[in-house]
């Protein structure tokens, strides 16, 4: 997709979540008669081959369709490349990252020049660059101190220039400036003091602004040569604030589509026609909502939408598009996605996920219906025994449905119907957020866990996005409680259906997923024979006072949704919901992985209670990574803790590791506390 339809989430909650990403079998358990016949079946997947920088990710291709962009290392970090269409081997690097690899990049409108964003040591604080194709010169485009840049709108016809957000004035709001791409030259266009977020048109007008309101939701303005108006002409409470959101104009501006959820409980998508105010339904579904759509090249009318309830599902509303999709789906096993598009809309970039293997990148030809494959993502892959991901839908102790996913070892379900043959240790694998959301696809830590001997069971517990605001707001002030009884309840659940091993299931997860870990070694501390926290919130106190500057105004729906320090009531509900208070319950090991310059969840966090926990005398693992943010970018460091994550697995569950060797030396880990609770850790560091 380019970079008018690329989606860039400027003022929801969801988007400013806590989100995240030779060998030798060790300590396998007698009692485990089925995981030790799947470790001596199958052969150990490296970690390197799961976790270390892909061959080649995200391709693009030019607007015009000459030439084609990719990441891909060099001296071992991920740069972008870029090769004529018809020549891929003529491949050249285009940026010069030797640190911390680059993870987004997009083309320019008019295709001049190549665009990424990239911050400093996790800190969040990204700056847009952009490297002329043609000289291969490179410059930073916001070049601010302590700034994060936001894309705000692009245009079709307008290809020279950008409408950005940057927030060097005040940290907490993002002004609104255009952009002229080769010259440099920043002009600032609204001055924004308490707006969440705004929306242009193809004329790169901006038409709306976002502004959080007293109920948790948001108030919608029109905006008229760059001045807000007064009143709002809609607005949100909370019940639809993470539901409902405008999704762009059409190129005449005479059209806006929204994700609407108001007067219903799935997010529709809506046509509004701006004149009148009347609307129309383009599309809805009962169990999900409306989630990525294609849009036609000139006009900017919806052509196809899609749903992800298990799976994500496309429905053309355009034949052209949908006779392209059907052949897609004709031709390729697995997910599929679009990823990029000439201005033609001739040729399509189409990443396709076949869950059983590793990732790849196609060329599709439109004209002539010819797929060309670019590239295997991670080649090394190709043959290893990767575990299909089993849809589920689980039920809650109150009724609520569960959309989950699990992935079990290789060879340990003799007939392929989703459950082993003799119950198996399992680790629970909580996703982050938590306004975020598990999916169906190929999980690098699904298949490393099940390859290690270990049945990975995901939840999408409530709070979970996608499924409608009934779901979403089922969470509301149910931190530790109903949140957690999903968990528990999903757990239970694979206890009872023969799958995992009462005594011998984990939880793990990073960001929202790290404090799922905490809560269920303080509130539930029977239930998990140990726990992995990764960037996870111990203090939700201290976690809502030290949010980044420009989650500000949003911070109404943070209080509603978990609790308002501000008042009494709001203040306890913290407490009650906040591992740290209970630190004492911890009876089972714990390992912590944190970045030092993460932005969401502080460092402190993490030293809380690793402090609290000492001074009780109980034992854990902390390992700190100076150079990280809110997870671990550096492939380096991502395998070092995932080094030591599975010797602490297989410590405490007893399943398959391989030894840690020197990857804790080859990355920056700090292991502050508890080096000896972890199988090799010790040796490892000498």
């Amino acid at each position: 997709m380019n970079i008018k339809t690329r989606l860039f989430a400027t003022c929801t909650l969801a988007a400013m979540a806590m989100t995240l990403p030779g060998a030798a079998s060790a300590n396998l358990m007698n009692e485990s008669p089925s995981m030790t016949q799947t470790a001596e079946a199958a052969p150990l997947i490296p970690r390197e081959s799961l976790f270390g920088n892909p061959s080649r990710a995200s391709a693009q291709i030019s607007p015009d369709g000459e030439w084609l962009a990719w990441l891909a290392p060099d001296n071992g970090v991920l740069n972008v490349w870029m090769a004529p269409v018809d020549d891929p081997d003529a491949a050249k690097v285009m940026t010069k990252a030797t640190d911390r690899p680059i993870r987004q990049y997009f083309w320019a409108p008019d295709g001049r020049s190549l665009l990424y964003i990239q911050d400093k040591g996790g800190d969040e604080n990204f700056l847009l660059y952009g490297i002329d194709i043609a000289s291969g010169n490179e410059r930073t485009l916001t070049d601010f101190e302590n700034t994060r840049v936001m894309l705000i709108g692009g245009s079709d016809r307008i290809k020279d220039k950008v409408l950005v957000g940057l927030n060097n004035r005040d940290a907490r709001f993002h002004d609104v400036y255009m952009l002229d791409l080769n010259s440099g030259e920043l002009t600032q266009m609204i001055e924004n003091n308490g707006y969440a977020g705004f929306v242009a048109d193809d004329n790169l007008d901006v038409r709306l602004a976002l502004r959080p309101n007293a109920e948790g939701g948001m108030d919608f303005f029109r905006v008229v040569e760059n001045e807000v108006e007064a009143e709002p002409f809609g607005n949100t409470t909370l019940e639809d604030s993470l539901t409902t959101s405008p999704a762009g104009f059409t190129t005449d501006g005479k059209t806006l589509y929204w994700l609407d959820s108001r007067g219903r409980n799935t997010g529709a998508l809506v046509a509004m026609d701006v004149e009148t105010g009347e609307t129309r339904m383009v599309a809805e579904n009962a169990k999900a909502d409306i989630g990525g759509t294609i849009r036609d090249k000139e006009t900017g009318e919806v052509e196809a939408y899609s749903v992800n309830y298990l799976k994500n599902e496309w429905t053309a509303l355009d034949p052209e598009v949908k006779a392209s999709l059907d052949f897609l789906e004709a031709n390729l096993e697995g997910e599929f996605g679009i990823g990029s598009r000439t201005d033609d809309d001739t040729k399509w970039i189409v990443g396709n996920d076949p869950v059983v293997g590793p990732s790849k990148s196609y060329l599709y030809d439109r004209t002539d219906n010819t797929l060309t494959e670019l590239y295997v993502t991670r080649p090394e892959l190709v043959g290893a025994p990767l575990q299909p991901m089993h849809t589920l839908e689980l039920k809650s102790r109150d009724g609520l449905t569960l959309p989950s996913y699990l992935t079990l070892p290789p060879g340990s379900d003799s007939d392929g119907d989703g459950k082993p043959d003799q119950a198996v240790p399992m680790v629970l694998f909580v996703h982050g957020g938590p306004w975020a959301r598990d999916g169906y696809g190929f999980n690098p830590y699904h298949q490393w866990l099940a390859n290690r001997g270990y049945a990975v069971l995901s939840v999408n517990y409530r709070g979970s996005t996608g499924f409608g605001k009934d779901f979403i707001n089922a969470s509301n002030l149910e931190w530790s409680k109903a949140m957690h009884d999903d968990l528990i309840d999903a757990t239970q659940w694979a206890i009872d259906e023969g799958i995992a091993h009462k005594d011998k299931v984990a939880i793990m997860g990073g960001s929202y997923g790290g404090y799922a870990t905490l809560v269920g070694l303080t509130y539930t501390p029977e239930t998990f024979a140990c726990g992995v926290d990764i960037v996870g919130p111990s203090n939700l106190e201290t976690l809502l006072s030290t949010i980044p500057p420009y989650w500000a105004p949003v911070i109404a729906q943070f209080h509603e949704r978990m609790g308002n320090p501000e008042t009494p009531e709001g203040k306890q509900l913290l407490i009650d919901a906040s591992p740290l208070y209970k630190a004492d319950r911890i009876t089972k090991p714990l390992l912590i992985g944190q970045g030092a310059n993460d932005p969401r969840v502080n460092q402190a966090e993490s030293d809380q209670i690793v402090d609290a926990m000492k001074e009780k005398g109980i034992p854990v693992t902390y390992v700190l990574y100076p150079d990280e943010g809110h997870g671990f970018a550096k492939p380096e460091n991502n395998i070092a803790f995932n080094a030591v994550t599975e010797n602490f697995l297989a410590t405490c569950l007893g399943g398959r590791a391989e030894p840690i060797g020197d990857t804790v030396g080859a990355s920056t880990a700090e292991i502050v506390e508890g080096a000896d609770f972890v199988q090799g850790l010790s040796e490892a560091i000498k």
